[in-house]
């Protein structure tokens, strides 16, 4: 199945049915190739049911998870996009730590490969340290080291 959509509208179809409430993690099937690899986090997740449940997982960790993008834009050639954008739930164990129920936010930036109108492959980079940082410390919002 070929999509109509253009790249900037395919990141953010993903990120409207995957990441915002009720959580479609199935329209991965749609969106993305069957081969589809993210490469996050110093790991290469592999395939759409792999992703999918990675997808799963992330979000029994970050309860009421939701993405919006803040910077979009793709080549001429239209077979790359990149996102800028922020991350935000509730804290339900994230890193490790203990369940609080907190609202914790994060940025990042992916870079995506787009084959036959779907999302291909993504390297995606995300200011996981600096959320660690501020979850262990009781410094105020913003004091990231």
């Amino acid at each position: 199945m070929k999509t109509s959509q253009n790249p900037e509208t395919l990141v953010l179809t993903f990120f409207e049915r995957v990441w915002h409430a009720p959580h479609e993690v199935e329209a991965i099937d749609e969106l993305m190739t069957e081969d589809y690899v993210i490469y996050t986090a110093g790991t290469a997740v592999a395939g759409r049911e792999q992703f999918k449940d990675w997808i799963r997982g992330f979000q029994t960790l970050l309860l009421d998870a939701r993405t919006d993008s803040e910077d979009i834009f793709y080549n001429e050639a239209q077979n790359k996009v990149v996102s800028r954008w922020t991350c935000a739930g509730r804290n339900n164990g994230i890193f490790g730590l203990p369940a609080d129920g907190r609202e914790v936010s994060f940025s990042g930036i992916a870079i995506w490969e787009v084959r036959n109108g779907r999302l291909a492959r993504c390297w995606a980079e995300r200011s996981a340290y600096e959320l660690y940082q501020h979850l262990i410390t009781t410094d105020s919002p913003g004091q990231f080291v």
